[in-house]
């Protein structure tokens, strides 16, 4: 990033964290008025567009990104995040495990990247990676969110239950968490019940 534009930058992010997101595109078009060049531009307004769920939009500026900086470990994981919001897990999972060994151990791109895997039959090892990026940063609660549905689906409610009442602890208005609690707890009690009736069924 050229000095020149820290200012600029910064203001953008402050932009994008206000949720002013087509203001922080605006001002990272100025730096590309300066240096068309600018990889992390493009990348800010790639993230900016997926905020807003312009996908097309968003591919277009990242995809920019890339052929300035085909390793650019950030342009990858914002286009493996898009490619899973949007359910093509596939392609996601190309983005991230690139993304993944351009940046090893950054516990956002593995928490996508386990996600994805998840999702894409690697049950096991999307597992594995969400359980890394906990261990990297043991008080994210996008990550033990995401670990603690992979874990419900799985019907480990156990895990499940204690995953969601630890984001509920450092986040306790957190509605997808008690959301999330309480579908464990119902499914929990439903679970016992069929597996009741299955074990009487065989008597």
């Amino acid at each position: 990033m050229k000095e020149d534009f820290s200012y600029l930058f910064g203001e953008a992010e402050q932009m994008k964290n206000d949720g002013n997101h087509m203001e922080a595109v605006k001002t990272c078009e100025k730096i590309l008025m300066e240096d068309l060049d600018c990889v992390e531009a493009y990348e800010e307004i790639g993230d900016n567009y997926l905020s807003l769920r312009e996908y097309e939009k968003a591919i277009k500026a990242l995809k920019k990104a890339l052929k300035l900086d085909a390793r650019s470990a950030n342009a990858n994981y914002l286009l493996g995040f898009l490619h899973s919001a949007t359910g093509d897990f596939a392609k996601s999972i190309k983005y991230l495990e690139f993304a993944d060994r351009c940046e090893p151990n950054h516990p956002e791109i593995l928490r996508c990247f386990g996600w994805s895997l998840y999702h894409n039959k690697q049950k096991e090892r999307g597992i594995i990676l969400l359980e890394r990026a906990i261990t990297l940063t043991p008080d994210d609660s996008l990550i033990l969110s995401d670990l603690g549905v992979c874990y419900l689906n799985n019907k480990n409610f156990d895990k499940a239950s204690t995953l969601f009442k630890k984001v509920l602890m450092i986040e306790p208005e957190n509605a997808k968490a008690k959301e999330c609690l309480n579908a464990v707890r119902f499914f929990k009690h439903e679970y016992k019940k069929l597996k009741k009736s299955a074990e009487q069924a065989e008597i």
